[in-house]
C-alpha cells in the first residue's frame, strides 16, 4: 500500500460518489457548486464539483471493498491493511504538515492539527461537465494599445502642465483691444476746449450744459499676469499627481489581471491557505 495507490482508488470512488471514507483519518468529500459571476458580473463560470476534506469519522467500507477486490485479498485483510498505512499516514502528516496526493491535491494540517484538502487547479471530478467554458459578457475585450492610450490620457490629465516663462511687463504692448480687457482711452474734441466760440458759431444752444469727461482710472497692473507658482507648491502639486496617478494604474492593473498582487506578497502555500480561510468564512 503507498499514497499513489491510495489517491488512485479515492478519485476512482469520487467520480460515482459523494464521499470517500478513509478510516481512522477523515472523509473526502465532493460537493456540487453552481455557476458563479466573476469579473464584477462580466463572466459567467459553470458549475462544477468542488473536493474538500473533513475530519467526521463515517461509516463506508467502499474503499477497503476497492483495495480487497483490487488485490484479491478479503476484506479484513484490505481492512487491516487500509488501517495501518492511514495510521501511519496520519502521523507524517502531523509531523510534516503536508501530504501529497498525486493527481488529487494536497492533504495539509494546521499547527493545531487541523486537516483541510488543496484541490489541484486542474482537477476535474465533474464528467458530466466536460467542455464547459467561462462566457464572457463584455462585447470588447481592450487591448494593449488600447490600454496604454487610456492611461496616457490619464496621465495628461492627472499631471500638470509645466508653466512656461512669463512675460515681462516691458515686452506686454503697450495698448489692448477693448476685447483683451483694456479700458479704452477717451477722446476730448479739439472744439470743445472753447465752448465760447462753439456757442458763437451756433454748433450749441444756449443754456445747454456740456458733459464732462469721467474720469477713468486705470490700475498699475492691469494686463499684468498672476503670480508665479512657487517651487514648494510645483513640488507639492507634482507629488500628489503622482500619487493619483499610481492609485489610478494599480486600480486598471488589479481589474486586467485578477490576483497578480496577492500573487507578489505571498507564496503559494499561503495563498492556499488563504483560500481554504476564506471558504471556511464562505460556509
Amino acid at each position: 500500500m503507498d499514497i499513489d495507490l491510495l489517491s488512485k482508488m479515492v478519485k476512482e470512488l469520487i467520480l460515482d460518489r459523494d464521499r470517500v471514507v478513509l478510516p481512522g483519518l477523515g472523509t473526502f468529500v465532493a460537493e456540487m457548486m453552481p455557476a458563479t459571476f466573476s469579473d464584477k458580473g462580466f463572466t459567467i463560470n459553470p458549475p462544477y464539483r468542488r473536493l474538500y476534506f473533513r475530519t467526521k469519522q463515517e461509516n463506508d467500507t467502499a474503499l477497503c471493498e476497492l483495495y480487497a477486490e483490487s488485490n484479491g485479498v478479503g476484506t479484513d485483510v484490505a481492512e487491516r491493511i487500509l488501517t495501518d498505512f492511514l495510521n501511519e499516514l496520519k502521523q507524517v502528516l502531523k509531523a510534516k504538515k503536508t501530504v501529497v496526493f498525486p493527481g488529487l491535491g494536497r492533504l495539509r494540517a494546521t499547527k493545531e492539527n487541523n486537516f483541510f484538502f488543496v484541490p489541484d487547479e486542474d482537477l476535474d471530478i465533474y464528467p458530466e461537465g466536460f467542455g464547459l467554458e467561462p462566457i464572457s459578457l463584455k462585447t470588447h475585450q481592450e487591448t494593449d494599445e488600447e490600454l496604454s492610450a487610456k492611461v496616457s490620457q490619464l496621465k495628461s490629465i492627472i499631471e500638470p502642465e509645466e508653466a512656461g516663462a512669463e512675460p515681462a511687463m516691458s515686452d506686454l504692448p503697450p495698448e489692448k483691444t477693448e476685447e483683451e480687457g483694456a479700458v479704452p482711452a477717451i477722446e476730448t474734441p479739439e472744439d470743445t476746449a472753447n465752448p465760447t466760440e462753439e456757442s458763437a458759431a451756433g454748433g450749441q444752444h444756449a443754456g445747454e450744459a456740456e458733459p464732462s469727461a469721467p474720469d477713468v482710472t486705470v490700475p498699475e497692473n492691469a494686463g499684468a499676469h498672476g503670480r508665479k507658482m512657487g517651487p514648494a507648491v510645483k513640488a507639492v502639486v507634482i507629488a500628489a499627481a503622482s500619487i493619483i496617478l499610481l492609485l489610478v494604474l494599480y486600480v486598471v492593473l488589479s481589474q486586467l489581471f485578477p490576483g497578480l498582487f496577492d500573487s507578489l506578497l505571498y507564496d503559494s502555500e499561503q495563498l492556499e491557505i488563504l483560500d481554504y480561510v476564506s471558504f471556511v468564512s464562505c460556509k
